[in-house]
């Protein structure tokens, strides 16, 4: 009888142990770090409502892009001093963040107002100091697709290479790890999945669908067919 009634002295001294544990606390009587949530992406910005990242229309020439983190880098090459090489958390760590509200407009007829984050471009030429010679900033993607700006547009205005989007990380479709946030111009001009920035003196660049008829300033005041 005194055995049995020892076994069961044990047995709930144990449980007793073994319930915070269960609960969510540690022994020490600290709580567990939670499992992470998805994150929940913001509509609305100083009092502007934003549109939401499920509003955008898939139009890439080969489907959304899954990049290994790991190893990308983004260069920053051609016509410039210090070319560069940077890994995914360099460029996010080592450059000043900015965020803004900019609308992108499509050709295809549909808009969307989305709350990016990112860094100046201009911050990383300035880094990799341009040569005289260049006047043109060609934009590579993953995908292969190509696009190009004058250098002029690039460091005489805030434009941004965003990594976030409605406070959220870009998501793979939106163009992770990186998208153009091309404000003024059309569409085809915010590149996604950039890969490499290079500098150029050839002023008669044309990307992909600058190649094809498209116009190659894109201004938003201007059709997008040259003429």
């Amino acid at each position: 009888m005194k055995t049995t009634f020892s076994n069961v002295i044990i047995l709930l001294a144990v449980l007793l142990v073994m319930l915070p544990a269960e609960s969510g606390c540690t022994r020490d009587g600290t709580i567990d770090k939670a499992n992470e949530l998805k994150p929940v992406e913001v509509r609305e910005y100083q009092g502007e409502k934003l549109s939401s990242i499920n509003d955008f229309r898939e139009n890439s020439i080969k489907g959304p892009q899954h990049i290994d983190i790991e190893s990308y880098r983004l260069g920053v090459s051609g016509l410039v001093e210090n070319p560069e090489a940077y890994t995914y958390d360099e460029v996010i760590n080592n450059h000043q963040s900015y965020e803004k509200v900019v609308t992108l407009d499509c050709v295809e007829g549909w808009s969307v107002v989305i709350l990016w984050r990112g860094l100046l471009v201009k911050d990383l030429l300035a880094v990799a100091k341009p040569l005289p010679d260049a006047k043109v900033v060609i934009f590579h993607a993953y995908d292969g697709y190509t696009t190009s700006l004058p250098l002029d547009y690039i460091v005489n205005n805030d434009i941004l290479i965003a990594y976030k989007m409605n406070d959220v990380v870009l998501p793979p479709e939106r163009g992770f790890p990186f998208e153009l946030v091309a404000e003024s111009k059309w569409g085809y001009k915010w590149i996604k999945w950039i890969t490499e920035i290079e500098l150029s003196d050839d002023v008669n660049y044309r990307g992909y669908w600058e190649s094809k008829g498209y116009s190659n300033s894109a201004d938003l005041n201007e059709g997008f067919f040259e003429r």
